[in-house]
């Protein structure tokens, strides 16, 4: 039996899917109506017009004239029925909206005989509202597309290996499935067997594929380019990334920001306000077209569109580049952040430490020294002990596995091998275990500045030290000088690591500030000391140790999200890659959204505003007051849709970083020549 969270998910899909054929279906018939009402209209003017000279027709002019009018009226019926229903449906729910304005002053030029004006101003107020709906739909549809990212079947795998088809709804964790080249992958999970090239771009906004072998991680709806993959499923229906993915724009496109709110509470005094201002022109001129032109430029499109629009393609924008937004309203509060608190490990460096140095003691060579540590460590879990074990791999070592192993949380790990104890860890550990390191009383082998060391110990002697680095993240020092121009006063590292390592990687990233050996509670203090002194706070980290720091932030922001239900719950922002290039870009985007929601606001008052003096003092008929609403909201569209193409060359900027890492190996272990690793 399928889980009920899978059914839900796909009947969720399913649902959205079939909301959006379906309002789609009645725009195209509310479109095809349209051109039909419009058509009767503009026959009504052929018609007119060929009829026009009524000396020469006689009778059979005055006709024509008739018939003309009878078509126009018709046609002025069929385009405005669909608005005056709109109009009563708010009417009767207690609402206002703008097609009460359109409705009166079509019947009002209706009631005056003016037939074919009613119908102009019908079509293109219809024409507006098709515009709108498309507008909406085209959001909606984007949403939706996100379900057919993956395929309804899958194939699994027995264990003898043998295939059978089943629906994608129904796949299990643990399950094997296979996926070839060409396909794209039915459910989160990690690879067992093969390697292949990953197009993720449109989960992780990454803009080159990536190469994946066994023990790796792929997602649901991301596609399988070269080789056949094996792969386990860990999760699959909605609890995957794409459907956390799709959960979160849904979310978020469901969100208004204080502006928005703003223009919903008004709203219901302003279809009163501009009945009773074209009443009091109509009551001292006597002239109806003057109030029918005034009620039709005073319908609001231009500003009922000018918040909406922008966001969604500025939503539209991110998703993009990988960076998904919870709610609309902390994209809007991007813009005034003026402090920015980084963790160090996973967010300013690869969080992947890397050996870089050996100090082997007197007549013990770095050969032996590595092939000690790395044949104690070699069954330990530890990122240290694997920084050992890979680079000893490199060198072609070969490693005797241990009779006896056991690692002590926090201090390092013991092995024996043929009689012999292999100690890696701390010194005060090692010398509580008898070893002699008095090799620390000797300056030449004191602790290298900036990064971590490991003793190494045969039986009670100590053979030297190693250590190792968690490399700094190369685009992570643009990215925070882009911080930097952008105004931003405080960018203040973070971590719990040793202050002579947070002292290199803060100066290598031009932090402001830095705290070292700081615990969980102390990152909390930190970010409400910095809120209290007045600053706009950002918390980005990893998602995974620092959800109480992100939670306290202004706002949270989580790097490498993908696949991590900790870091898209903990945080506000989640950037599914490890890229930090995207939390400038955050800025920007907030800054340039906002700037096209107020030249959409500022240019919606402004055209109502003129055209309404324009209207009341008898300048603008309404036919082209209707043409002129119609221009104002496709303006305010079009400049919304600039949005969209925002960011496009910043992978293409990335470039100048080099190629993208992709794993532990992306990063050179340079050992000095005090001990070179032997090939």
């Amino acid at each position: 039996m399928v889980p009920d969270r899978h059914d839900s998910q796909f009947k969720h899909a399913d649902h959205l899917a079939a909301a959006v054929r379906a309002e789609t279906g009645k725009a195209s018939f509310l479109l095809i109506a349209t051109f039909m009402g419009g058509m009767l209209v503009l026959a009504s003017f052929v018609a007119l017009w060929v009829f026009r000279d009524t000396s020469a027709f006689g009778e059979q002019a005055e006709k024509m004239k008739f018939h003309a009018d009878l078509l126009a009226l018709v046609g002025a019926v069929v385009l405005g029925a669909p608005l005056a229903w709109h109009a009563l449906g708010h009417l009767l729910k207690g609402h206002m909206h703008m097609d009460e304005l359109v409705t009166v002053a079509i019947i009002a030029a209706i009631s005056m005989g003016e037939y074919r004006e009613a119908g102009v101003i019908a079509f293109f107020m219809l024409i507006a509202t098709l515009i709108e709906t498309r507008t909406a739909l085209g959001a909606r549809a984007s949403i939706a597309s996100l379900i057919h990212l993956t395929p309804t079947t899958a194939h699994v795998v027995d264990d003898e290996g043998n295939e059978s088809e089943v629906e994608a709804a129904s796949l299990q964790p643990g399950q094997v499935i296979r996926v070839r080249p060409g396909d794209n992958i039915p459910a989160d999970g990690e690879i067992v067997a093969g390697t292949s090239t990953i197009n993720q771009a449109n989960i992780t906004g990454e803009s080159m594929p990536v190469d994946k072998g066994a023990g790796e991680e792929v997602f649901s709806g991301t596609t399988n380019l070269t080789g056949a993959l094996d792969v386990r499923v860990t999760k699959a229906g909605r609890d995957t990334t794409l459907g956390r993915v799709q959960e979160l724009i849904l979310n978020a496109e469901a969100t208004k920001i204080p502006l928005m709110r703003l223009i919903d509470r008004y709203a219901g005094w302003y279809t009163p306000t501009l009945l009773m201002l074209a009443c009091i022109v109509l009551f001292f001129t006597r002239e109806m077209e003057r109030s029918i032109s005034m009620l039709v430029v005073a319908c609001p499109c231009a500003l009922v569109l000018a918040t909406p629009t922008a966001m969604v393609a500025a939503l539209s924008a991110a998703a993009r580049l990988g960076l998904l937004i919870k709610n609309v309203v902390n994209l809007e509060f991007a813009r005034n952040l003026t402090a920015v608190v980084l963790d160090k490990t996973g967010t300013l460096t690869t969080g992947q430490l890397s050996v870089t140095r050996m100090m082997p003691a007197p007549n013990v060579d770095g050969v032996e020294l590595l092939q000690v540590a790395a044949t104690a460590e070699q069954l330990s879990k530890h990122p240290v002990a694997r920084a050992v074990v890979d680079v000893s791999r490199k060198a072609n070592l070969t490693l005797a596995r241990p009779d006896h192993f056991e690692e002590i949380m926090g201090l390092g790990v013991e092995a024996s091998l043929n009689g012999r104890a292999y100690r890696v860890g701390r010194p005060t550990w090692l010398r509580e275990k008898g070893v002699d390191m008095s090799i620390m009383e000797n300056p030449e082998y004191a602790e290298a500045e900036g990064i971590s060391v490991l003793y190494v110990a045969r039986d009670s002697h100590c053979l030297g030290w190693i250590g190792m680095e968690d490399r700094t993240r190369e685009e992570a020092r643009q990215a925070l000088s882009d911080l930097r121009d952008q105004g931003i006063r405080q960018l203040v590292m973070v971590t719990g690591d040793r202050w002579s390592v947070a002292r290199r990687v803060a100066a290598e990233m031009g932090c402001t500030d830095v705290q070292a050996e700081v615990l969980p509670a102390e990152k909390l203090a930190l970010v409400d000391k910095l809120k209290a002194d007045g600053h706009k706070v950002a918390v980005v980290g990893d998602g995974v140790n620092d959800a109480p720091a992100l939670a306290a932030g202004d706002l949270g922001i989580a790097m490498g999200a993908a696949g991590s239900d900790v870091a898209i719950n903990s945080a506000s922002i989640a950037l599914m890659n490890n890229d930090l290039s995207r939390l400038p870009f955050l800025i920007r985007l907030s800054r340039a959204a906002t700037k096209v929601i107020y030249q959409n606001l500022i240019f919606g008052v402004l055209f109502i505003v003129t055209l309404l003096v324009i209207a009341g003092f008898g300048g603008l008929p309404a036919m082209l007051a209707a043409f002129l609403h119609t221009v104002a909201s496709a303006i305010v569209i079009f400049n919304s849709a600039r949005l969209v193409r925002f960011g496009e060359g910043l992978d293409a900027g990335r470039d100048r970083f080099g190629a993208q890492r992709r794993g532990p190996d992306a990063a050179s272990s340079s050992l000095p020549a005090t001990a070179p690793v032997p090939a």
